[in-house]
């Protein structure tokens, strides 16, 4: 039977545990706090890199989406226009309208809030939005009248603070974009270049203050300024923020194939004016539909496609036919 060591000698052994617990304990924190800083290191070269990722395609201005395309058609106000301006019908009303033909997403353009282009009461914006959120709708855009390629200093420092006063408004709606205009013209005696270097500041702070507020400011190219999708895109890189893009309407690429136009300026859109007509040669023709769904596809676009018409005739004809050849074609 082996011997049993004196009580001392367990007492002597058990008097040590102390220390050795401790010793065991402190190379445990240790480990831990290493494992923690390698996690976190980890971490922190994954997100630089991811960053530089990002900002690599920022730098190019294109807007970074999954893999795939899929489109949520919706409707732009401004096919409404002639009535809302004559008072013959409403913004809650053009909400009812969207509910009932199954249009689940509206650009609501400032132009048609009450007080424009102050902006409108708290109380009319959240009437709105819960109108449309009751029926199915968002409102997912708004837009104002600004011109940052006027001469005058003063006038574009107004029209900046225009554009983030509707941010706030957009904010208000739930809408994640804003659409802005580049400007008029080449003031006489300017060139483009000249105009790109008063306008790129001036995008750049609006999308600073939209990134604040997750609100995206989209810039239409709108056959004024902004003619082609080369300026379009060099206005974009020059931004250079992944909360500034392209609000494509289709309709204002008149100067060489209208097509090529567009597929070149998918992957910097954030929105759309998917219009009834495009213009080859100084002439408006019918839209291919399905031409552009395969551009879409191509490019990867994925989000709102709100459609627009315009011209003679009653908005609520022209927008219900032109609704069910876009839904035709984006069906299958």
């Amino acid at each position: 039977m082996p011997a049993v060591e004196p009580d001392n000698k367990v007492r002597r052994d058990f008097s040590s545990a102390p220390a050795i617990c401790e010793a065991e304990e402190k190379m445990r924190n240790d480990d831990l706090l290493n494992r923690r800083r390698w996690i976190l290191g980890s971490l922190g070269a994954a997100a630089a890199a991811g960053a530089g990722a990002v900002r690599s395609d920022a730098a190019r201005g294109k807007v970074e989406r999954l893999p795939g395309s899929g489109v949520k058609i919706a409707l732009n106000v401004y096919s409404f226009n002639r009535p809302l301006r004559a008072g013959e019908i409403t913004l809650p009303e053009v909400v009812d309208f969207c509910a009932r033909h199954g249009i689940a997403s509206l650009d609501a353009t400032g132009y048609y809030f009450p007080g424009y282009p102050d902006a409108p009461p708290d109380d009319y914006v959240y009437r709105l939005k819960r109108r449309g959120f009751l029926n199915g709708v968002a409102i997912h855009g708004t837009g104002v009248r600004n011109d940052f390629a006027v001469e005058d200093a003063a006038a574009r420092r107004r029209d900046v603070e225009l554009v983030k006063r509707w941010i706030d408004v957009a904010r208000k709606l739930g809408a994640s974009v804003i659409r802005v205009f580049s400007g008029r013209r080449v003031p006489e005696g300017h060139t483009f270049d000249e105009v790109l270097e008063w306008m790129v500041p001036l995008m750049r702070e609006c999308a600073s203050y939209g990134s604040r507020r997750g609100v995206i400011v989209g810039v239409q190219n709108h056959n004024d300024f902004l003619k082609t999708a080369a300026e379009t895109i060099r206005l974009v890189e020059a931004v250079d923020s992944e909360w500034f893009g392209v609000v494509l309407d289709v309709g204002s690429l008149r100067q060489g194939d209208p097509y090529a136009e567009i597929e070149k300026l998918v992957p910097y859109a954030v929105s759309w004016q998917l219009k009834e007509n495009v213009w080859r040669g100084g002439e408006a023709e019918p839209i291919d539909l399905g031409r552009v769904k395969r551009i879409i596809e191509r490019a990867g676009y994925r989000g709102v496609l709100p459609i627009e018409t315009l011209g003679p005739g009653d908005p609520n004809q022209k927008v219900t036919a032109f609704l069910a050849r876009v839904r035709e074609v984006f069906a299958t």
